[in-house]
């Protein structure tokens, strides 16, 4: 079991400063949903909450602290925060699904609970995140470009 819930912002050490993420929601099939906040600090940001107020760089599904303690590096919960209004429904994801050519034939949309389906993506559905789960690597990628 994480030491991280829904609403615990987490300070992430690198060497090129501290990095923000925030838990969201869990789900009892996935890891948590994390949101990753742009920019480096070189030292925690007096307001905490209006940092993580601002739109995220990127949401996805990760096992946050396992996933830090595997690349070995340090973090530990800043605080907390309230989710934005809009944000507090659990996110929806999309998925490509591929013919045997790999073209994309329609999109699945995931709430959580159900499924719904597409053929085209709208502008909207386009900036959804992907339903997949992120890798360490990739973890550790994403941290490093906000640098």
């Amino acid at each position: 079991m994480s030491r991280y819930q829904p609403g615990d912002i987490v300070e992430i050490r690198l060497e090129q400063g501290l990095a923000y993420a925030q838990l969201t929601h869990e789900h009892d099939s996935y890891p948590p949903v994390v949101r990753l906040f742009r920019g480096l600090s070189d030292s925690r940001p007096a307001d905490l909450e209006a940092h993580v107020a601002q739109a995220p760089r990127l949401t996805a599904m990760i096992p946050l602290e396992q996933a830090l303690d595997r690349l070995g590096l340090a973090h530990e919960k800043a605080g907390s925060a309230a989710l934005p209004e809009d944000e507090r429904k659990f996110p929806t994801f999309r998925m490509p699904i591929r013919d045997k050519q790999g073209e994309i034939v329609y999109w699945w949309f995931w709430d959580g609970q159900g499924l719904s389906y597409s053929v085209e993506l709208d502008a909207i559905q386009d900036s959804l995140p992907l339903r997949e789960v992120m890798s360490s690597a990739r973890l550790l990628q994403e941290l490093q470009a906000q640098a």
